[in-house]
């Protein structure tokens, strides 16, 4: 029955929305303490934005080390900012245009301490920067409709995103999704884990300490920690709990949750995110047992509840996470 599985906790995560953070993590590590930017965490925002003729909008950069070259509009998050205002913040500084978010393209990481949230948004105002108006944050902005790789660019690294922005744009892989304003002390995963079978039967894991939930982890932030990236501590669970190495799926993010200036000043997320666990034999096989009492499977029955997870799953309908 539904009341022994947190329905609504999986409708508000699969609709993209957040829920609270509250209570215990399961598994090590425990969190480390609040994440605080500039100390132990660095976020950077970065926007895609087109016009009507299909140019993409380019900032030609002022910094020293690539004075000259191209790139999308991107920077630091300041403590205190939320994700969507310092998007707001980088592209004004850097081009003189007012845009608004339309969803999060991917999030892209090089371990816990440094995590690129990149956005596809649209233009709402403003004027274009012109060379005459050049400063410390960009020397102007023009809207490309070329080959980029016609410009010196700063790096490629903004190549495959362009080819994200122009896919969502096309056919939308997955609904608009974008930052939920929940505080957050550490950075952590929520997890909606999924094991679905050849016959079509779903199961989803549960912690049990409590009421019934998905399973947050922490990531922490010790030098092993930063290297394995956010997969590690979701792996590092999943080995613990399950009697054999469970080889999942890409993770893809449903949603996330952020608040400026959350607990005692933190500036924690939690990322919402989709994995499945492969049958490990054809046909109506059952996901295997967890050999810890923290966890169980809970059948999926309901059509609703169950069709939308599936389709998040077959369609790989989630924000990519680039590692």
């Amino acid at each position: 029955p539904m009341g022994e599985a947190p329905a609504p906790e999986l409708y508000a995560v699969l609709g993209g929305g957040g829920w609270e953070v509250a209570g215990g993590f399961e598994g090590p590590p425990p969190p480390t303490g609040p994440i605080r930017l500039g100390k132990n965490a660095c976020y950077v925002v970065l926007a895609v934005l087109f016009n009507e003729e299909d140019g993409v909008l380019l900032v030609q950069e002022a910094k020293p080390e690539c004075r000259g070259k191209w790139y999308l509009p991107a920077g630091r998050m300041e403590p205190g900012e939320s994700i969507v205002a310092a998007m707001r913040r980088e592209v004004k500084e850097e081009t003189g245009l007012e845009c608004d978010p339309l969803t999060l393209l991917a999030l892209e990481e090089r371990g816990p301490a440094w995590i690129r949230f990149a956005f596809l948004a649209r233009p709402t105002g403003g004027t274009l920067k012109t060379l005459e108006e050049a400063d410390a944050e960009s020397l102007q902005a023009a809207w490309w409709t070329r080959d980029p790789c016609a410009l010196p660019l700063r790096a490629l690294d903004i190549l495959p995103l362009l080819d994200l922005a122009a896919r969502y744009r096309r056919s939308p892989p997955h609904p608009a999704t974008l930052p939920q304003e929940l505080p957050c002390a550490p950075l952590c995963l929520r997890l909606l884990v999924a094991f679905a079978n050849d016959a079509g039967d779903l199961w989803v894991l549960l912690g049990t300490a409590g009421t019934p939930h998905l399973p947050l982890v922490a990531c922490g932030t010790s030098p092993a920690e930063l290297r394995g990236g956010l997969r590690l501590p979701v792996l590092r669970l999943l080995r613990d709990c399950l009697p054999r190495d469970p080889r999942p799926g890409p993770l893809g993010l449903l949603g996330l949750q952020h608040r400026a200036g959350g607990p005692g000043g933190a500036d924690g997320v939690c990322f919402n995110v989709l994995l499945s666990i492969p049958p490990s034999s054809p046909g109506a096989a059952p996901p295997p047992e967890p050999h810890s009492p923290a966890f169980r499977w809970w059948r999926v029955e309901e059509e609703s509840l169950r069709g939308r997870i599936l389709q998040r799953l077959r369609a790989a309908a989630t924000v990519p996470i680039r590692s």
